[in-house]
């Protein structure tokens, strides 16, 4: 066993008061499945609950920046999912060389199944939302191997959901427009970055059938489940934050409207 008695706690506190950890270069990618899936079920131990999975990695503009060659995915629980409405500044002291991803977040409200296409898929998704994701590195200014951020659960820190938008009616649109839509990413007032739906695996749907697809293979973990969320990938660079800082988004070509958050 990998030092699994010794790195889960190391990790868990890390990542729980946002703080760097050594490097853990020789850990496989075999001993990280079993930390992560150690990590999940210790959480649950004390109090937590799940209520989705985040999916990392699924922009291929950024594979080179972080080495990494494929898609992640981890946890989330009630204690890292908010609605952003019901969220005033987000405090930064707990998250480690904290970074933000503007994301398409979905509803599922029937099971999927790994055949399923995107139009199939799209009738297992109830809303619509756009968020930020908070990702974290515990390994020092964010170098680190696949294995290391399948350990620290695919780099998840929080997830802020703006307004959900019903889908039911307009499934076709939805589906196209997904696809398509492009965003602006805004620090301060000044335009930081841009982005485009179809970097994100072929677009967010698609970025969710992969996740499907994947769970369907593991046979540690269950497959996505009706009520869970689904938050599927920056669309733009993940940038650093700070404290004092104001971030907001412009979406073209979808029926979303842009978001605001303040770091404190």
């Amino acid at each position: 066993m990998y030092r699994l008695e010794t790195l889960l706690p190391e990790i868990d506190a890390a990542m729980s008061e946002g703080r760097a950890i050594a490097r853990i270069p020789d850990l496989t990618l075999e001993d990280a499945h079993r930390l992560f899936a150690a990590l999940h079920a210790r959480r649950l131990t004390r109090g937590e609950k799940t209520v989705g999975r985040k999916i990392g990695f699924t922009n291929r503009t950024i594979w080179a920046e972080y080495g990494v060659h494929a898609p992640n995915w981890g946890y989330m629980t009630d204690r890292s999912v908010f609605e952003l409405a019901a969220v005033g500044t987000v405090p930064l002291r707990h998250f480690a060389e904290p970074r933000i991803e503007p994301e398409i977040v979905f509803g599922i409200s029937e099971t999927p199944s790994p055949d399923m296409d995107d139009a199939a898929l799209m009738r297992c998704i109830g809303w619509v939302a756009h968020g930020f994701e908070i990702v974290h590195s515990i390994f020092p200014n964010w170098k680190f191997t696949p294995a290391e951020t399948v350990a620290a659960n695919a780099l998840h820190g929080a997830l802020l959901i703006g307004p959900r938008q019903g889908i039911v009616d307009r499934r076709e649109r939805w589906l196209k427009d997904l696809a398509t839509f492009g965003i602006a990413l805004y620090r301060n007032g000044n335009l930081a970055d841009r982005g485009r739906a179809e970097s994100v695996l072929g677009g967010p749907v698609s970025a969710l059938r992969h996740l499907v697809q994947l769970l369907a293979a593991d046979d540690v973990n269950p497959p996505l489940a009706e009520g869970e969320i689904v938050t599927t990938g920056t669309l733009t660079r993940a940038l650093p934050i700070a404290t004092g800082e104001k971030w907001r988004t412009e979406l073209t070509g979808i029926a979303l409207e842009g978001i605001v958050i303040s770091f404190s």
